[in-house]
């Protein structure tokens, strides 16, 4: 069940030039759902990410998380505060190998070298990667790629963690254990996960709400159910153009 308010975007907005990428924009993410981030191309979706991110600064509107005004704050106080994103492209180092990776992205948040170790394994067994724990992460299939960034973010254990396309390129099993490896990081390590994806049958039936943006601003928010049924969102993705 989701709880209290755990990240609040009031009014934010950000502009590129005289382009309005994000315009007075109004959500919140409670504790322990999985929220789904969606909309056309261009609607705005890598923006918002980026500005809840600490990667651009909004030009107006307040970031409010675990209670705290995060507006402005960089991007490792903002993962050292909880929060933590993937990239829509992988961000792995590519000459390292999966254990390297994943220890990358736990060594700051663990000390103890055997607690350490032990995230490690745990992470990587939560997405399935244990086998290829020497392998170079270059080498990797794509869809193991996919799994060991999601990996890297989730092993700094985040209050939110945010996903960023991360079914991008998968085939049908893939996608299938991608979402069961995301569910299981909220029901099981009660993580609040934000998730943007364009494979919209996939957000559909892992979200329990779902935001939905248009030019820069939010067009529909409310259940799976509710969404696809609203006149404005089946315009936007039909018949309304692309953002």
């Amino acid at each position: 069940m989701a709880g209290g308010t755990l990240l609040e975007a009031s009014g934010i907005s950000r502009s590129f030039g005289g382009l309005k990428a994000v315009s007075n924009l109004s959500f919140a993410v409670r504790e322990n759902e999985i929220l789904g981030l969606i909309g056309p191309n261009g609607a705005g979706k890598s923006t918002t990410f980026n500005l809840i991110s600490g990667y651009y600064r909004p030009h107006a509107g307040k970031l409010t998380f675990a209670g705290r005004d995060i507006t402005g704050f960089k991007p490792s106080k903002v993962g050292r505060l909880g929060l933590v994103r993937t990239f829509q492209h992988h961000s792995l180092l590519a000459d390292l190998s999966v254990y390297e990776n994943i220890l990358t992205g736990a060594y700051m948040f663990v000390r103890d070298a055997a607690e350490r170790e032990q995230r490690i394994r745990e992470t990587a067994g939560l997405v399935g990667l244990t086998s290829h724990m020497d392998e170079l992460a270059k080498n990797l299939p794509h869809g193991h790629q996919r799994l060991l960034s999601i990996a890297i973010a989730f092993a700094s254990r985040p209050k939110l963690l945010c996903l960023d396309e991360p079914l991008t390129g998968l085939n049908g099993a893939e996608i299938n254990h991608a979402l069961d490896v995301i569910r299981r990081i909220r029901d099981d390590f009660g993580t609040t996960i934000l998730l943007v994806d364009h494979n919209i049958r996939a957000v559909m039936r892992t979200c329990g709400r779902i935001v939905v943006l248009n030019f820069g601003e939010k067009l529909a928010e409310g259940s799976p159910e509710d969404v696809s049924r609203n006149p404005e969102v089946i315009r936007a993705y039909l018949g309304g153009g692309t953002a």
